[in-house]
């Protein structure tokens, strides 16, 4: 199995975003990546880091996935695959679409202090977008 934390974070609502991805594997390895997301909210940002980790899940043939977010949201909406504002219907439905394609996916809350890698990653992509 491989366990996937992500954050999505922005400065400011909406701002420069950013999205982190720590990815550990069976084998004790470990990815990391940090994702400038453009400008965007919190929530959009959290969705775009879902889906961005989700595509290299894809692309490296992971088979088991269980992914950490410490997003009560995007945790409940794929969860119940529902999400209520306009605003992410979108991304959630991408982010639906691709975890549908993994043979087994998982999704589980995790607080915030429990995320501490993938918040740090997500941070250090904010400050990589291009000035506005």
């Amino acid at each position: 199995m491989v366990e996937v934390y992500i954050d999505g974070a922005s400065a400011g609502d909406p701002g420069p975003s950013g999205g982190g991805i720590f990815i550990k594997m069976g084998n004790g390895e470990v990815q990391r990546y940090s994702v400038p997301l453009g400008v965007m909210s919190n929530h959009e940002a959290e969705y775009a880091t879902l889906i961005k980790a989700l595509e290299i899940c894809l692309d490296n043939h992971f088979e088991i996935v269980s992914v950490r977010t410490d997003s009560q949201l995007v945790c409940d909406g794929i969860e119940k695959r529902y999400v209520k504002k306009n605003a992410y219907r979108e991304l959630h439905e991408k982010a639906l679409e691709l975890s549908d394609q993994l043979p087994l996916f998982f999704i589980k809350w995790i607080p915030g202090k429990a995320n501490k890698t993938a918040d740090e990653l997500a941070r250090k992509a904010i400050k990589r977008n291009p000035p506005s």
